[in-house]
């Protein structure tokens, strides 16, 4: 295989304000699914559900935006993205008993093995990688 070339395998899914997060867990699992992650990496599957609910709920909750989530496969790391309409990047804060919220990037920090924003045209993304059973350490 040409080592400049990327094997991967995704799906993309517009989600407007008046559709809740539930939508996109559903949407996540039924793809989880399809990668055999819920049998075979059942805490990963669970971990990457919490993520897009968080990521997802940041979208439209701070942002006030519609959310577009991505998720892609390549092998070693299966990609959730999620562009909003908000230049505002996530900072993860530690937890509070002063604040309801606020630990949404605190817990995607800890479920993810690495995550990162970008700000790009039009708003952000935030995307969090998680490695899966038979990924590649290349």
């Amino acid at each position: 295989m040409n080592e400049s070339s990327v094997r991967a395998v995704g799906w993309a899914r517009s989600l407007p304000m008046d559709r809740g997060v539930k939508a996109a867990r559903d949407w996540a699992r039924e793809h989880l699914d399809v990668l055999g992650w819920t049998t075979t990496a059942p805490d990963t599957a669970n971990a990457v559900l919490l993520t897009v609910s968080e990521l997802v709920t940041n979208a439209h909750v701070h942002a006030r935006s519609n959310a577009q989530l991505t998720m892609t496969w390549d092998d070693r790391c299966l990609h959730i993205s999620v562009h909003d309409s908000s230049a505002t990047l996530p900072a993860p804060r530690e937890p509070s008993t002063e604040r309801v919220g606020g630990r949404g990037m605190f817990l995607v920090d800890a479920l993810a093995d690495s995550w990162e924003a970008r700000p790009c045209p039009h708003g952000k993304t935030v995307t969090a990688c998680f490695r899966g059973p038979g990924a590649r350490d290349t």
